[in-house]
């Protein structure tokens, strides 16, 4: 009997919709694992800005074939959200500071603007997917328990906190708005310079002038944990020397 050659049986094709064309490349590269493209994606953004973050440029940044990212990292939102979340852990590292309770709860505000501000492209990815809060949720967690530390707890803990947080993103969205999007004759020392409110011209130059907005945040969120936070109760002359 005649023997026919018979064809290695061979997996079935899978598509992936990602966007962008798959890519043969190497394989999974010995050694790597999910932690390393996080890291390298985590690196990217910050380096390059969110709109360099595909898989396939993320591929070739680790000399590996872009299916090798899919296996360990599975979708770009997955992705992101790990990025996201590496950052969130990164910036929860920072120690509150100060001695009572108001100092620690300005300091652990605070931290969520700087952090923020610090980390640009981050804030900027995290944005542009819809996962500021997963960002910026365990620094919102530490001011939350510095907040109950100082004797708020229920309502007036989250009102405390919602405060603090209207502060913050208030200045964020100036600090992080791009002036260059802008037509000059429409920014605002331009408007002022044109304006014919009826205010006095050191006030118009001092609005024209580009505003200090981390010494007027930490100011402002001063006010606000001055106004929600106790003050600490000093001692009376009957207590001193007590058992």
């Amino acid at each position: 009997m005649r023997k026919t050659a018979t064809k290695p049986a061979t997996a079935p094709s899978v598509e992936v919709d990602h966007g962008e064309a798959g890519d043969a490349g190497p394989g999974r590269r010995t050694g790597l694992d999910r932690a390393d493209v996080v890291a390298a994606a985590l690196d990217l953004v910050v380096r390059d800005g969110p709109a360099a973050l595909t898989m396939r440029r993320l591929a070739t940044e680790l000399d590996v074939g872009t299916p090798t990212i899919y296996w360990h990292v599975g979708s770009r939102d997955e992705l992101v959200a790990a990025i996201v979340r590496t950052q969130a852990e990164r910036l929860a590292e920072r120690p509150v500071e100060g001695a009572g309770g108001r100092e620690r709860v300005s300091s652990a505000a605070f931290h969520i603007y700087a952090g923020a501000i610090e980390h640009r492209a981050i804030t900027s990815l995290a944005h542009q997917t819809g996962m500021d809060a997963l960002l910026l949720h365990d620094l919102e967690a530490a001011l939350v328990a510095e907040v109950e530390a100082a004797g708020l707890v229920g309502e007036a803990c989250a009102d405390a906190v919602r405060a603090l947080l209207v502060v913050v993103t208030g200045a964020l969205v100036l600090a992080l708005r791009d002036p260059s999007r802008s037509p000059e004759a429409y920014r605002s020392a331009a408007l002022w310079a044109g304006s014919d409110a009826p205010v006095a011209p050191d006030t118009r130059s001092a609005l024209r002038a580009e505003p200090d907005l981390d010494a007027l945040t930490a100011a402002t969120l001063r006010a606000v944990v001055d106004h929600h936070i106790p003050a600490p109760v000093a001692p009376g002359p009957n207590d001193r020397g007590a058992a």
